[in-house]
């Protein structure tokens, strides 16, 4: 090559650096800064809460133990070992880790190496022979930190899906617990079911008795004929829902519907009610999962605004390449030729980079508004679940008192039947209603219950807080003080 040549590449290759540079200073570089992320609403106590924690207080990473039940327990670990949706959650994060891989290693030099061999054969010809060897390294040096910035949005798009796993495990656990209190709901259901059915079934019998002895008309047994009827139907129901559910619980725990069975048991007697240690709506915002999640996903929508600008500024590329060719495989290693080409790239005239940088902007006012989206939808939730959990105590305290007024008077009537002052009849109908208060009672402890489970959930359960915040690199620092 000619020295001068090669010189006058070099003054042209400067030279047209500097009018890139040049123009650089009329190009928007600004980077967004998560430091003035999207307003949310200022919300500072819980309309609806009885009582607040100090923020020292947390709550237990495994709250679902304080409800003192080891069966609930052992299936909590059976469907966070065994679940499917979880496992698809903690894929997404695996591959998300190894997009920042494939992100980072755009900054690297690449290297082809290729072999051939070219017959030729023209007509009146001889056949000609050429083998060549030959490899070529290309880098495109990262000067302004465009593939730092990529790999700081790809970075946050991880955590947002560890994020993203979290919020999936805490409804998982809610979950599990929730079905798994309503199959008990449904045994107790099941066992008064039939004691009420019992009972009108003696009801029943004894209308045909007295009937058969012409002291009851045949409208009454009839009647209690149809009282026994939908009884019956109502049982059959209830064992239909119970089955439904124990589908669900088995779909949760990640065993095939119909290959699990839950022993019956009693909500009252398996289940306690915890208190549910509350905090500040300042601690939601960084320790709800899903919060979390939708602030990291508001990062990366400013890193891919950053990303997208530095991709304005020129780019500097090196390629060398190196080879040998001959006639003769023997003769193919005794000559090479190298050659080294450097070469600036200019995108700021390139109308697709612009327009990249706009549709950034857009994705990134609709990461904000999700984002304020979610806030309102966490700050709903909790409230919501105060508002039912301190209805279904209040209403507890009435039903408990409804039942212990409803105990005396069955007492009552019972001790009268042994003095012959009121018939069999009086006694069954005062059982039946007793049996409907206990069923009440039971279905109010199973509110409270999935009440308390939704505000664990609602609160972001025992995940510690989590800060988000701007990370720039300095050689972004160092672009956007270009502007």
């Amino acid at each position: 090559m000619d020295p001068n040549h090669g010189r006058s590449f070099g003054v042209g290759l400067v030279c047209a650096g500097f009018v890139a540079i040049a123009l650089s200073g009329c190009m928007d570089l600004k980077m967004p800064d998560y430091s003035k992320r999207p307003d949310t609403p200022e919300k500072t106590t819980w309309a609806h809460a009885e009582h607040v924690v100090s923020a020292s207080d947390t709550v237990d990473p495994q709250w679902w133990r304080g409800f003192d039940d080891a069966y609930l327990n052992t299936l909590i670990d059976k469907a966070i070992a065994g679940n499917v949706d979880i496992k698809v959650l903690a894929a997404r994060i695996h591959a998300a880790g190894a997009a920042i891989g494939e992100v980072r290693a755009g900054a690297l030099p690449s290297m082809d190496v290729g072999a051939g061999a070219d017959f030729e054969k023209s007509t009146h010809q001889r056949l000609s022979k050429t083998y060549n060897l030959g490899t070529q390294v290309n880098w495109d040096i990262d000067i302004w930190g465009k593939v730092e910035k990529g790999v700081q949005a790809q970075q946050a798009e991880y955590r947002a899906s560890e994020a993203d796993w979290r919020a999936g495990y805490l409804t998982l656990v809610a979950n599990v617990s929730s079905t798994y209190f309503q199959i008990l709901q449904f045994d107790d259901q099941i066992d008064e079911e039939q004691k009420t059915l019992d009972k009108n079934k003696q009801i029943l019998a004894i209308d045909q008795s007295m009937l058969a002895n012409g002291a009851a008309p045949q409208t009454e047994v009839l009647r209690q004929q149809a009282e026994v009827n939908g009884i019956a139907n109502e049982l059959i129901e209830l064992h239909r829902l119970r089955d439904v559910t124990e589908n669900a619980l088995a779909t949760l725990v990640g065993v095939p519907a119909g290959e699990f069975k839950m022993p019956v048991g009693h909500l009252r007697e398996r289940v306690k009610l915890p208190d549910v240690p509350m905090g500040l709506p300042a601690q939601l915002l960084s320790r709800r999962p899903d919060v979390v999640a939708a602030q990291y996903r508001v990062l990366e929508s400013y890193d891919d605004i950053g990303a997208a600008k530095l991709a304005q500024l020129p780019s500097l590329s090196l390629t060398g390449r190196g080879g040998t060719a001959a006639f003769a495989l023997s003769d193919l290693f005794k000559a090479f030729t190298f050659s080294f080409l450097p070469s600036i790239n200019l995108p700021m005239f390139d109308p697709s980079v612009k327009a990249h940088i706009k549709t950034t902007e857009a994705q990134s006012e609709v990461a904000e508004q999700q984002y304020r989206q979610t806030v309102f939808a966490a700050f709903e939730e909790v409230e919501t679940a105060l508002v039912n959990l301190t209805a279904h105590k209040k209403q507890r305290i009435e039903l408990s008192q409804q039942n212990a007024h409803l105990r005396v008077v069955a007492a009552q009537i019972e001790a009268q039947l042994k003095e012959g002052v009121v018939s069999q009849l009086e006694v069954l109908e005062s059982e039946r209603s007793l049996a409907a208060a206990e069923l009440a009672l039971v279905a109010n402890h199973q509110q409270i219950l999935a009440d308390t489970v939704t505000l664990y959930k609602a609160i972001g359960g025992g995940w510690p807080s989590v800060v988000v915040e701007n990370a720039r690199s300095d050689a972004a620092r160092a672009a956007g003080s270009a502007n």
